[in-house]
């Protein structure tokens, strides 16, 4: 990073709640954990008297298995927005450009400024159409956040072919897959995969995650990485995570029932965007929507200011919580 170009880039605006009177509607995490995760976080302390194993074998098996690539090609980070740096800070020169979708994570085009790149925003409906030549990257959000929608597995296969042949790398962010059944890309040729334990498994102070890459890219990136990148608790932690199929599949059928459920509820008064993630954007229309803030927040709730995303203008997005939690949504903003 130069430092002048440092200077210049601005934080970017997030979702959560730090008060615990709310119910945070907009933050996209699971409300439950898998049972007997804080045991296992406890009985981390004592090894964490001593340097974690490195690399993190047991952390890098349990990974691969869970995505389903070679334990050679996952990447431990501390969290998925570090396995987006790491990808960025290899993958860019400065004044480069690379794909972008939008409305998407911002984060993808503060790293890519912040590394000196420069990002040609895509409306992220049309990527997969885009041309991927002359790019040093194209990114990918998939279920993409703050609209919901999960990509077509076939045109995104053959959208990696072409970033391929282009020998533009392509990052694909799966934060959200683990709550749908489609199939990771992690151990594609070309592809960098970016995932998180924070939004499936509840964890977001855990600050755990990986990326997945082959060839010489995923070479760069084992190199780049800071030894002892990832504490012993998360380490511990996740790999149990990971493991925790049962919970994986509830969360899921839970997740799905509550989304239709409140997706039909919704399109009775606003404009609701289709998704398979664990959240939906609304359209609000002509309403206010810090008004509708406020009146969620008048009830003990947090809901999410979509237009601090890039061309949405009037909408809100609201996470899928637990069936209790999403009828007093529903009751406050009066559908």
């Amino acid at each position: 990073m130069q430092p002048e170009t440092v200077r210049e880039v601005g934080r970017e605006p997030h979702g959560s709640s730090d008060d615990p009177a709310i119910v945070d509607f907009s933050a996209n995490t699971n409300p439950r954990v898998p049972d007997g995760i804080e045991a296992i976080y406890r009985e981390a302390f004592a090894d964490a008297r001593s340097y974690p194993a490195e690399p993190p074998g047991e952390y890098r098996a349990t990974a691969a298995a869970y995505v389903g690539c070679e334990p050679a090609q996952v990447i431990p980070t501390p969290g998925g927005l570090a396995a987006i740096r790491a990808t960025i800070s290899l993958a860019i020169e400065p004044g480069e450009s690379a794909l972008v979708p939008y409305p998407s994570f911002a984060e993808y085009g503060r790293e890519m400024r912040l590394h000196g790149g420069e990002p040609e925003c895509v409306p992220q409906a049309e990527l997969l159409d885009a041309d991927p030549t002359d790019h040093a990257l194209a990114v990918v959000c998939n279920p993409n956040n703050p609209t919901g929608n999960a990509y077509d597995p076939d045109r995104l296969d053959a959208f990696a072919e072409r970033c391929r042949a282009a020998g533009t790398t392509l990052l694909v962010d799966e934060a959200f897959l683990g709550f749908t059944d489609r199939p990771s890309l992690a151990g594609r040729e070309g592809v960098v995969v970016a995932r998180s334990l924070t939004k499936l498994f509840g964890l977001p102070g855990l600050r755990a995650g990986f990326a997945v890459a082959t060839g010489t890219f995923g070479a760069a990136l084992r190199n780049a990485r800071r030894t002892w990148n990832m504490g012993v608790p998360a380490l511990a932690t996740g790999s149990f995570c990971m493991a925790r199929d049962e919970f994986v599949a509830d969360t899921r059928e839970r997740v799905r029932a509550e989304r239709e459920r409140m997706t039909k509820a919704f399109g009775s008064k606003f404009d609701v965007h289709p998704s398979d993630a664990p959240f939906v954007l609304l359209d609000v229309g002509d309403r206010s929507v810090d008004g509708l803030l406020d009146r969620a927040r008048e009830h003990g709730l947090a809901i999410r200011d979509a237009t601090t995303f890039r061309g949405l203008d009037s909408h809100v997005r609201v996470a899928v919580r637990l069936p209790e939690e999403n009828d007093r949504l529903l009751e406050a903003l009066g559908v």
